[in-house]
């Protein structure tokens, strides 16, 4: 049961983080540019390096809470058999990846104590 007195979490946006590794990067690409074309997110490029909590290769796109209804069941059924995690964008980064994140396929162990609680400016869509 929730608390009538507490505030609802404001979410400002979703990341999702698609890994993959030397063997998939192929697959991975072609995700990436047909996430790109098809669902009008903002993607970055694929990092071939492990970055931030993420310890294995991956690659990120943004959208907005907006966006969510669309973007999740449509990366539910295409996501070429690679782990996706996507988590909201709200004040704590830590919780995000961890408390509310959403894995599809097999979770990935973050290394979490390498976070910053706050995201930058940059890492929130640019349509909020």
């Amino acid at each position: 049961m929730t608390d009538p007195d507490t505030q609802p979490i404001k979410i400002d946006g979703y990341h999702a983080h698609v890994y993959y590794d030397t063997e998939t990067r192929r697959r991975a690409q072609r995700l990436r540019e047909t996430i790109a074309g098809a669902l009008g997110v903002e993607v970055r490029e694929l990092s071939d390096e492990p970055r931030g909590p993420h310890p294995v290769p991956q690659f990120r796109f943004t959208f907005t809470a907006a966006q969510f209804e669309n973007v999740v069941p449509w990366l539910m059924l295409n996501r070429e058999g690679l782990d996706v995690l996507v988590h909201p964008l709200t004040d704590n980064s830590y919780d995000d990846h961890s408390r509310y994140a959403v894995w599809l396929g097999s979770p990935v162990a973050l290394k979490l104590n390498t976070m910053r609680r706050t995201y930058r400016a940059e890492q929130y869509p640019t349509a909020r």
